[in-house]
């Protein structure tokens, strides 16, 4: 038993006006009923993906990973109390807010808040519509799209992932930091637990942020394409231009979004099936994504 998908994420930010204005005009996302003075926005048939809140922390604060029912947000909470983590049911009033039948709350050992939930609102009545004219996000079984962390203390975390939330590895990436000096290098990890080929990467280090970056999905090139444009036209920094990844096969470029850190968009990721095989991989990109990891 392993979480569904990526359901949704928090941010933290100081800047929420350019938080709206890069999630919408740039990227395409449409913004829904907001909570307080909390602006939630849409990629699809969800009342919410992203939730961007007033803060000084400029960084993921939540995340949300869905499960299909009640038994199997028992199974979850579960495996997570059986590996010692302190695990809170989460209020009605809680629930109420987020849009769920139910939910939980716990901290991965980075100190993120995790909701593992089920039941999220759907608005059939009310159709996602892209303000800039994106017709659909890569969703579904496949969830938001990919997170990116990093951590000091990877073996815990990757435990965390795995044996609680029943995560299960794809594949690494050993890559060097700097081609010049081809002996510095990482292991970049990306897990699964769907379809999507890796709904959260993990990589060793101890940045001034949890997230290095999210990503989202389109369904064709085209998308990419004017995305770029509209990011260039915006003046939004884009310091990874197109290239296609060497072990998810997404062809894509990554922003540099309001808070600093990266947001990945692309197109045409593979999917795992059962007969998946692990890989190592000893280059981030097949071609292009000049900047990253040292190319």
């Amino acid at each position: 038993m392993s979480v569904s998908s990526l359901g949704y994420i928090g941010l933290s930010v100081s800047d929420q006006e350019a938080w709206k204005a890069f999630l919408g005009d740039i990227l395409g996302m449409m913004e829904g009923v907001p909570d307080g003075d909390t602006t939630r926005m849409r990629m699809d048939g969800y009342a919410w993906r992203i939730a961007i809140e007033p803060g000084e922390e400029d960084d993921l604060v939540y995340t949300g990973y869905e499960v299909p029912d009640v038994a199997s947000l028992r199974d979850i909470r579960e495996r997570l109390r059986n590996i010692g983590v302190e695990v809170t049911d989460g209020s009605p009033e809680l629930c109420a807010q987020r849009g769920v039948m139910g939910l939980f709350q716990c901290e991965d050992p980075s100190g993120l808040q995790i909701e593992v939930f089920y039941g999220p609102n759907v608005l059939t009545d009310i159709p996602f519509v892209s303000p800039a004219g994106i017709k659909e996000f890569v969703t579904g079984e496949q969830g938001l799209g990919h997170i990116f962390m990093e951590s000091s203390d990877i073996d815990r975390l990757r435990e965390f992932y795995v044996e609680g939330m029943g995560f299960e590895m794809s594949d690494i990436i050993h890559m060097p930091l700097d081609p010049s000096t081809p002996d510095v290098s990482v292991d970049l990890e990306f897990y699964h637990c769907n379809p999507r080929h890796h709904t959260i990467g993990l990589a060793p280090g101890g940045g001034n942020k949890r997230m290095h970056h999210f990503m989202l999905e389109v369904p064709t090139m085209d998308d990419v394409g004017f995305t770029i444009d509209r990011a260039e036209r915006a003046g939004v920094p884009v310091p990874i231009p197109l290239g296609r990844h060497s072990n998810d096969l997404v062809t894509s470029f990554y922003m540099v979004s309001p808070s600093g850190f990266a947001v990945e968009f692309g197109y045409g990721g593979i999917v795992i099936d059962d007969n998946w095989k692990l890989a190592r991989h000893t280059t981030p990109s097949m071609w292009g994504h000049r900047g990253l990891g040292g190319r």
